[in-house]
């Protein structure tokens, strides 16, 4: 299948490449030149503006950091929207506003474009080694063209809905949850650390009886070792997430105070120089209020 990726950070370039593997032809595009060469080593096409990512092809991917980064690709200067051809579809695999989401469903409708949500839970290791979990909402007939990307990219592809803007509401739900497991751990490792007991046995208590999954041992091992880099998730796009779950609440009159809260959490950390460290290291704000280093 011929393929266009724009995106090549942590989380794309490893998507791309396994889509290289699969055997697809790929034109990518990346702001940043120098992250798409090692792909056109490998045989993909560097495209010089992200129409030209779009042109010709039968699927766009985008996997961009945010609302801005996506709708600056496809509808900016030079952008992929106007390039890609009627019947072609968009898969938008970034982590996007509900609103966006409803709103780019809309454009592509108007160019006779088909447009599936796909956002993925999953960090960069999970990312190069294909074992992202794909979430999908879109017309069935639009996302069975494209299983065979998603089977490429991810371990397991769940399809939500037939109105793509389920897709992003649960995954911005489900990084709420996420966001949750890393602020109780953080309280708890506080109060482990505060009383004088090591972290790192609770955490195995924990982790070999009532926790077992992988959200508990990779972000529970971070924070009861206090370290937070390399950054597999930087701290400012987890407040990004927290503040759209936020507007998706208020749109839809629920009160969610525990991610009030985190928002919070996030505020404290930035405000202390933590930016660039992974999203966990809100967890150094639980352990400063007690005293912690």
């Amino acid at each position: 299948m011929k393929v266009g990726f724009i995106g090549l950070g942590k989380m794309g370039s490893g998507m791309a490449r396994n889509l290289l593997k699969a055997g697809h032809n790929l034109i990518v595009y990346n702001r940043t030149r120098s992250h798409a060469e090692p792909l056109e080593r490998e045989g993909a096409k560097v495209a010089a503006i992200p129409a030209d990512a779009a042109g010709g092809v039968q699927v766009l991917i985008t996997m961009l950091a945010d609302d801005h980064a996506v709708e600056e690709m496809l509808t900016g200067e030079n952008g992929a929207m106007e390039a890609l051809a009627p019947g072609a579809v968009h898969i938008s695999m970034s982590t996007i506003s509900v609103a966006l989401s409803r709103k780019l469903d809309q454009l592509h409708q108007e160019k006779q474009q088909c447009y599936v949500a796909a956002p993925v839970f999953g960090r960069p290791d999970a990312a190069a080694a294909a074992k992202l979990f794909i979430v999908a909402a879109a017309k069935p007939e639009h996302i069975n063209e494209c299983r065979t990307l998603f089977e490429a990219m991810g371990q397991k592809l769940f399809v939500v809905s037939d109105q793509p803007a389920a897709a992003n509401l649960m995954k911005l739900s489900g990084n709420f949850l996420i966001s949750t497991v890393i602020e109780s751990l953080a309280e708890t490792f506080a109060l482990i650390r505060k009383a004088g007991h090591d972290p790192a046995k609770f955490l195995e208590v924990m982790t070999e009886s009532l926790f077992n999954a992988p959200v508990y041992r990779n972000y529970g091992a971070m924070i009861a070792s206090n370290k937070f880099e390399p950054a597999g998730f930087k701290l400012p796009l987890g407040l990004k997430d927290n503040r759209l779950v936020l507007a998706a609440a208020e749109e839809n009159s629920v009160s969610m105070p525990i991610a009030s809260l985190i928002r919070d959490r996030f505020l404290s950390a930035l405000a202390n120089g933590l930016g660039e460290q992974d999203w966990a290291a809100i967890a150094r704000v639980s352990y400063e209020n007690a005293g912690l280093k």
